[in-house]
Parts: C-alpha cells; structure tokens; sequence
C-alpha cells in the first residue's frame, strides 16, 4: 500500500484522523439559505457579498483557499491586497442570481490542482489581478446585457491583459493528522513590479453569540511570541500558528458582526469594538484603531508585505499544530516534498489503467482534485433556523409554519458532504450527489458509501420517506438515482477489494424502500404506474415548468419521471437479489421489485389503463403527456432526452444467479405465465442473450428490441441529438422546427439552444434545451454497455445514423465516452473544446493546462457554460478516461 493508502485505511478505521482538517470552509457562505433571514425569502439580496466581510455568520464559514477542522470550529484561509482593491479578498466574488444575465456566476479565475483523499496533500490556484478588481464594472455590465449575450467574465474587464497578476498558489501539506502546514506562492506575472500584501487568517467559527443556556465558552486566540499566536479552543484544545517571519505583523480582531456597518445595530448589540472587518480596515483604511492593541481576539491575520519583481515570486509559510515546536521551519520543504511524492504514488496507482498520456491524466487527477476540494462542512439545524436563537436576530414569525422548509424540522445536517461546488452551489443537492459517489469511490470508497449512507438516516430523509432534495427547496424532487449510485459504488467496492460490503448495501436498501413507497404514494396519483416526478433536475426542459402549477390545468403524465421509477425498481431488484444471497428473506423483496417493474413498463406501454401510451408510434419515440381537466390527453412532442431516460431502465441477471434464488425464479415464472400482457413486455426474460462471452444471461427493459433500435436511430443521428461532444440535451432538430403549444392566453415554445438559457424559467441559469449534461450521457453510456452484455456483437446498428457504419453497443458506447472526454483533451493544435473562444486560456502556458469542470457544455461547439466549477458531476469524466466497460 502506498503511504497515502495507509493513511487512509488508518482514517477510514478511524484509528488516526486523518481527515480532521480538510478544504471543508466554502468558497461562499454570503447569499445562502441558511444565512436568510429576511422577512420575503430573498436570500441572494439579504446578506450581499460586500457585507460578508462585516457579518459574522450563523451556519458556517468562508475563506479563499481554506481549510478547517470536520466541524468547521477553527478555519485558516488566504487574504490578499493588491493596493488597489476596495476590500481585502478574503471570499471569492459573484453576481447573484437576480445581477447575472443567466443568474448566478462566479466572477472569479481559481483552479483546483491537487488533492489526496486525506488532503495530506492540497494545491489550487488563484489568479489575482494587480488592478483594482473590478466588482462594479462586472455589476454594471452583466446588468446591461440580455439573455441572448454572452456573459460578461472577469478575462473581458481587461484586468489581465499584458499579464498583470499574480499567481497565488495555495498549498497544503501534513506532518501528522492535525499538524498542518500551508505555504503561499505569489508569481508575478507582469511586466512590471508590483505591490502585493499577503494575509494568512486564523479564526473561530462564531458560535458563543447565540444565546444557549448550555453554550460552551468563548475561544481565543492570542499573541504567544513574535510571529507565533496561540488559539484555544474549549472542545477543539489548542493550536500554535507558527509565521515563517517572525517580525510579520500580528494582527487581531473579533469574528462578530460590524452592527455599525451593516446598519443592524437596533437588531443586535456586540458587546466587541473590534469586529470581523476590523483587519480588512487596519490594512486598506489604514485604521489603527480597527483591531485589538491587546493582541488578541477571535479572528487573527499575520500581514506580510512584498513588493514583487516582474517575472519573480515570494513565498509566505505557515504551520498549525497542536504542539509548541521550537524549529516548526526546519523540516518544512522535506515535508512538503514528501507529501508531493506519496501523492503522485497514490495516484500512479489510480492511474494504472490509463493510457500512457500525460494531458489525459492531469485531467483526470485535476478532476478528482475538484471533487476532493468541494467536500464541505455542512450545517443546518431547521428547527433552529425556523425558530432563531435566544440572542440573534429574530427570522420573521411567518418563517415557522409558512416559510421556506417549514415542514422539515426534523432535518438536522452536521457533516462533510460531497457539494456539486464550493462556490455556486455550496450545498449539496441529491441527485448530484449520488453521481459524485462513483468517481469518489475510486480514490476513497468509504467516504462514498458514507455519504450515500448519510441522505437516507433519519435526521436527513423525511419521516414520510422522501429525500431532502437541496437547500433552497427541500420538497422538491430529484430524480430517484440514489439506488443506481448505492449499487454502482458496492459493485466498484467489491471488483477493488475482492469483496462488497454487504452491511452497507443493506442499510441503505432499506431506506430506499421507504423512499419508492414515498414515490409510489406522492407521485402516482391516479395509481396507474404512470409518474408525475414534476421538476426531476431537468429545469427547463420541457414545455411547462414542470414542478409549478401548469397554465392549462391538470398534471402532466411525464416519461421521464416514469422512466425514473422503473430504473428505481429494477435497482432495488439487482440489490435484493445480491442481498438475498446470504439471506434468503430477499428472495421475496426481489420479486416484489421484479413485479413493480412489470408494471411500470405496462404503463409505459399501454398508458397504465389501457387508454393511452408514452410511445408514438409515428416518431418512434417516447414523449411526455398532458393530462388536462377535461379528461384531454395531449401529447408534448418535444424530443428531449425525457424521451430516452427509457434507456435507463435496463438490467441483466446471470442464470447462475437465478439458479441460487430459486423462490424468486419462482415468483417470476408464476407472474410471466399467470399475467400474459405483462409476460409480453419482457420476452427477452425467457430467452437467453448470447451476451459478451461471461454466460447465459436474462434481459429486463422498458425497450424491446425494435424499441430500442428506433430509439438509438433518433439518438445517433448528428441532425438531432448525437453532438461531436456527446448527447445534447435536446434534439438539434428543434432549431428549425421548435415545438409550440398553443393556448388562449399565451404560445408555449421550445426550441433548441445550445447554450446559456433564452428563457427566464428557473431564473434564466439552467439550460435543458441543447447543451450537453455529463450525468446523462454516463447513463446513456452505462445502459448501452448493459444492453451489450445481453445482446453481444449480434446486435449492431448505424453509428452516427444514416452513415451505413454498424456497430455494436459497446463500441457506441466506448466512441460517446471518446466524445465526452475531448471536451477536456488537447486536440492536434493543442486546443480544448471546453475552452472555445477563450484564446488566452488555451495558449497562454499559465491557462492552458490548468482545467475548470463546467455544468454543462455548448451542444455545437463544446465550450464550457455554467457554472465553472461544478466538478461534481462533470467529474464522471474520471470514470470515462478509464472507460473499460460497466463491468
């Protein structure tokens, strides 16, 4: 095992805690939910990004480059000050959703670099102009721009251009589980010399102000000698923070709220005169009076000051521990070196199976590095936050039984959670979550299946069984991916460690019963098998906003919501079996999925009442229906990927297996002979596929073999919905002709767009309607290769569609993954497509390799759109670099 493996087994048992201190302090704490306490619910307005810095905040922490302990109760992050800038910077800068002429975007360049699973090793970098920063220029211009301009970015205020800025590299490396050292490299990349004041920061989470009985006792940090302060902590113990320049300036204030500033002051009274601006103030108001002469506070800053040559770099070196060392500088580089080194072996490891290409593995590791970075502390009480605290701002009474998440008082979230970013989405979201699980198995499995262990315990899942879906809406729905991910990532478990980890396969199971039933009850509401889901993730994808009321009345019967359930089923299905091989009692909970399937794909198939069907005949493709009040049904002809999450819904069973589970092969066969119409959904079950080589095998589909050709001819074809970057999102061929649904007040149109957003639905920040999604093209991946292991080479069909090229699955399926991935490789010119129209990032030699994982991708061109950082599930790229098949 490698040193990083050990360190790791050592975490994970937790016998050494290796994963304390972490990147577990957001990019952004200002603008969230769980910082809103207005009266309207308007959390981007209430606490801006120019009072961050003056508010202490109720529910976490932010910093740039940070990092904390796994209960965010002390955080060290980087300031900076070019000499110009209005403010330190301390968090990074955005518009929010109502500024952004597509909503939220973060106006910030940052990269994630490096990480190991402990964060024994870290490294990202931030590009810091020398210029003053140009917050109300990037205001005023997005502000003047419609939905159909491009966004107005940092790269266009002209701040970088003749390369004047730094390159702050900040980096992170442990000598023991809770000794951490941090070292900041600042290049200056201009041609000139230029001033640059560099801040490490120290400080406590605020959580002595709120008022409890039981609080425990204020925490301080203080000066011990010169360059050294000393923090302590009444559960945390204490710290040493140790300066590699002894006459750097100490300097010391209060994590409180500014009440003069912030004009709350008739709210709260702060019992500090030296508050949580106080350093920001001393450095760039030069006001001596702002922070403590005591030396000493809850907030603390060493104030490095350089004036950078052109073209060279300065460094500023710090050290955290527990232990009062006499030479904390001594081993320093060697420590750093060291760690750099365990981390290339742990991942030369990782890497084995990748092909001999050094740009495809920085890629890879970069993307793993985005998705290591984004792991979060994560607090929200909504008792408390729906209640307030005894000595804090009251929220407003409606807040209780009206307010956002009303009904969810029982969630209590307390952890590290996987976030889609650290910035955009400093919260987690279920379905993106559960995608995060499958490349972060491949580096740390434990953490995986801890997280997806964590959506389904009881202070997470609501009592009626439905999973929180995220912050600004906990109601809302999800599509039901938490089975697939639960299975995928014991399967990867089991393949890595040569056996699975059936007690986790377990618990999880049997929440997620709990949560079908929940489906089954709330979103099967005429009880015909046929799923209304409403807002599934998609956004705008469809004619209507799906999880609102619609203009026309009604519900719309939704095929991808349907789609979702028989995927959910047969999920549950392949678990049970797996379950039931040690514990007969699954037998039976495998033929009760087997048999909601069945049904399901009944519905699918004949409208669940024998009246109606998803399927149309004359386009050979599935589309949602509109049901109206008078007993209408329309269907949306819309050819979005709602019609081919039918692929989803696949699975294959070895004889073997239904050898060893003889009462389920019994139910089975009763239900195939005693219910003729549901047996004809599933021929393929009775006749064993020729397969890939591995064994007879059984097919269960919504998509019968003529189905599924007709589906992967409309899939495949280039005119519609097969982009030189993968599957687009919605078919091309909406372009020329884009669907319109009629009604007396208004015309409801869709048409295709292959990027940012043309309508305002969900804000105008979400794109379904022709830009390229990585979950989706991983499952499309996924159920081919699965489709493949039933079929084999006898089933092949035209690759792209009308080009007389057969193949089969698998190498479709391998030639989308080959599509997907050189988004992000370099081409024969030494370009990105992720990068389209970005000259400066694709050859300037500080950009060029340096990656950011977008949302989703330009359906005609590839450029990367979104937001810019979310690893989260674009990292699935990881997974597709190594792509060797589902197995």
């Amino acid at each position: 095992m490698t040193h990083e493996q050990l360190r790791l087994a050592d975490a994970n048992a937790l016998t050494a805690p290796w994963k304390k201190f972490g990147p577990y302090l957001t990019e952004r704490q200002w603008g969230t939910v769980r910082e809103d306490y207005s009266p309207d619910g308007q959390a981007w307005s209430f606490l801006p990004h120019d009072e961050a810095r003056s508010t202490a905040y109720r529910w976490g922490e932010d910093g740039l480059g940070g990092l904390s302990d796994d209960e965010q109760r002390l955080c060290l992050a980087v300031g900076l000050w070019n000499g110009q800038d209005e403010c330190l910077k301390e968090r990074l800068f955005g518009l929010t959703n109502p500024e952004g002429n597509h909503g939220e975007d973060v106006k910030e360049l940052y990269y994630y670099l490096d990480s190991t699973p402990t964060h024994s090793y870290m490294r990202m970098l931030y590009k810091y102009p020398q210029a003053e920063f140009p917050y109300e220029q990037l205001r005023r211009e997005s502000a003047a721009r419609t939905r159909l301009e491009p966004e107005f970015e940092l790269l266009d205020t002209g701040v970088f251009d003749q390369q004047r800025y730094f390159d702050v590299f900040i980096e992170y490396a442990k000598a023991g589980p809770d000794d951490v050292l941090l070292r900041i490299t600042a290049h200056n990349r201009g041609p000139a010399a230029a001033p640059l004041h560099v801040l490490p920061q120290l400080w406590f989470r605020n959580t002595w102000s709120w008022g409890y009985a039981d609080q425990e006792a204020r925490p301080v940090i203080a000066a011990h000698a010169p360059g050294t302060a000393l923090a302590a902590h009444p559960t945390l113990g204490q710290y040493y923070c140790y300066c590699d320049q002894p006459e750097a300036e100490l300097l010391f204030c209060d994590n409180e709220t500014n009440a003069y500033r912030t004009g709350s002051q008739a709210d709260y009274q702060n019992p500090s005169r030296y508050f949580k601006d106080g350093i920001n103030d001393y450095v760039v108001e030069g006001d001596p009076t702002a922070v403590n002469p005591a030396r000493r506070g809850t907030k603390m800053a060493a104030h490095y000051q350089f004036e950078v040559p052109a073209g060279e770099s300065v460094t500023v070196q710090v050290r955290l521990t527990p232990a009062a060392l006499e030479a904390p500088f001594a081993e320093f580089s060697a420590i750093f070196a060291a760690r750099q080194q365990e981390a290339d072996a742990f991942y030369a490891e990782i890497q084995a199976d990748l092909p001999d290409n050094a740009d495809a593995r920085n890629v890879q590791r970069q993307a793993f590095a985005g998705m290591l970075w984004s792991k979060q502390f994560y607090y929200y009480d909504v008792a408390q936050w729906l209640d307030g605290d005894p000595a804090l701002p009251r929220p407003p009474a409606t807040r209780r039984n009206k307010g956002r998440n009303h009904n969810w008082r029982h969630l209590r979230n307390h952890d590290i959670i996987s976030m889609p970013d650290t910035w955009e989405y400093p919260w987690y979201a279920a379905w993106d979550l559960a995608f995060h699980c499958i490349p972060l198995a491949m580096v740390d499995a434990e953490f995986a299946k801890n997280q997806l262990r964590l959506l389904c315990r009881d202070w997470y899942m609501h009592p009626n069984g439905q999973l929180p879906a995220y912050e600004w809406h906990l109601s809302d729905v999800n599509p039901p991916v938490h089975a697939w991910a639960t299975w995928r990532v014991y399967q990867m478990d089991k393949k890595r460690n040569g056996y699975g980890d059936p007690a986790f396969l377990e618990a999880v199971f049997h929440k997620l019963v709990l949560n079908f039933t929940w489906w089954v009850n709330r979103k099967d509401k005429s009880e015909r098998n046929v799923f209304e889901g409403g807002f599934l993730g998609l956004d705008n994808i469809g004619v209507f906003d799906r999880s609102a009321p619609l203009p026309t009345g009604g519900h719309i019967e939704q095929s991808d919501g349907t789609s979702w359930m028989a995927m959910f089923a047969l999920n549950l299905m392949r678990i049970a079996m797996e379950l039931a091989r040690t514990n007969s009692v699954y037998q039976e909970m495998a033929g009760k999925f087997f048999e909601h399937f069945l049904y399901i794909a009944d519905a699918m198939t004949r409208g669940g009442d024998g009246q109606f069907n998803l399927w149309d005949e004359e386009d050979q493709f599935y589309y949602d229906v509109l049901h109206t009040p008078d007993g209408a049904r329309t269907m949306l002809k819309v050819r979005s990927i709602v019609g081919l999450i039918p692929l989803f819904a696949v699975e294959v069973i070895d004889e073997q297996l239904l050898n060893n589970l003889p009462d389920f092969t019994e139910r089975a066969r009763w239900l195939l002979e005693n219910r003729p119409h549901l047996a004809q959904l599933v021929s393929r079950w009775r006749e064993k596929g020729p397969g890939d080589g591995k064994g007879a095998r059984h097919l269960l589909s919504l998509l019968r073999r003529s189905r599924l050709r007709a589906l992967l001819h409309r899939m495949l074809d280039e005119t519609e919905f097969l982009s030189d970057y993968g599957i687009r999102s919605l078919s091309r061929d909406h372009l020329a002709n884009p669907y319109v649904y009629h009604t007396k007040e208004t015309d409801f149109t869709v048409q295709y767009v292959p990027g940012e957003a043309e309508s305002s639905m969900f804000g105008g920040n979400s794109n379904w309607r022709g830009p390229i999604w990585f979950p989706i093209n991983y499952l499309i991946i996924e159920s081919l290769q699965r489709f493949y292991a039933y079929y084999g080479d006898a089933f092949q069909v035209e690759y792209p569609t009308n080009s007389g090229n057969m193949h089969t699955l698998k190498q479709i399926a391998e030639a989308l993954a080959e599509r997907l991935t050189k988004l992000f490789l370099k081409d024969a010119h030494g370009l990105r497509p992720a990068f389209n129209g970005d000259e400066l990032m694709q050859t300037d030699p500080h950009f060029q390799d340096h990656l950011l994982f977008h949302e989703y991708f330009h359906g005609d061109t590839g450029r990367g759109l979104g937001a810019s950082h979310q690893t989260g599930w674009t990292g699935l790229v990881v997974r597709l670099l190594r792509y060797q098949g589902y197995e």
